[in-house]
């Protein structure tokens, strides 16, 4: 009941038609009654704030870092970067260890990022070699191959009970019941 009175009615007395003129339908009452705009929803805002050269979101190689973190764990985001490879990155750019991401400047961003498109392969193009060696692998129709192309798995684990991971759901054989 205070639910309902809590959110801007979907139609309007006019009807369905008009329904569309309306920006705000189905938003909380709250944000209308004070004058200000709705919170937005999944935007992140990138770029400077402040005169000190702090930034609102880092974007390294794609990927929004979280702005909270520690700078080693933040860059651990990245797919491709662990925890040695981030210890790399920290000390060759000369960033101390305790230093958080939202405290980095502009210019320590930049020589992380040159760092990292100069020396690691991350995301997409990690990604794409990975998948162009397992391809490789099942053109040859060597073991390793015939099993990526089953999705069984690869490394010589058992597969009588388990390996659910690679090999899905358990299907149901019938006649199986003793």
């Amino acid at each position: 009941m205070w639910a309902e009175s809590l959110y801007v009615p979907r139609f309007t007395q006019a009807g369905a038609a008009n329904r569309h003129q309306f920006a705000d339908v189905g938003r909380p009452r709250a944000y209308l009654r004070k004058g200000r705009p709705p919170p937005a929803r999944g935007i992140f805002i990138t770029g400077s704030s402040g005169s000190h050269g702090e930034s609102d979101v880092a974007r390294i190689a794609g990927v929004n870092i979280p702005t909270n973190k520690r700078v080693i764990i933040a860059l651990q985001y990245i797919h491709g970067i662990g925890a040695k490879n981030a210890a790399d990155i920290v000390e060759k750019v000369g960033i101390p260890v305790e230093r958080r991401v939202n405290q980095l400047t502009d210019q320590e961003v930049l020589q992380i990022r040159e760092t990292i498109d100069r020396d690691y392969l991350v995301e997409g193009d990690l990604r794409r070699e990975v998948s162009m060696n397992i391809k490789r692998l099942m053109d040859l129709g060597c073991y390793r191959g015939l099993r990526h192309r089953r999705g069984l798995p690869v490394r010589g684990q058992r597969t009588h009970t388990n390996a659910r991971t690679r090999k899905g759901p358990a299907k149901a054989i019938a006649g199986k019941k003793k």
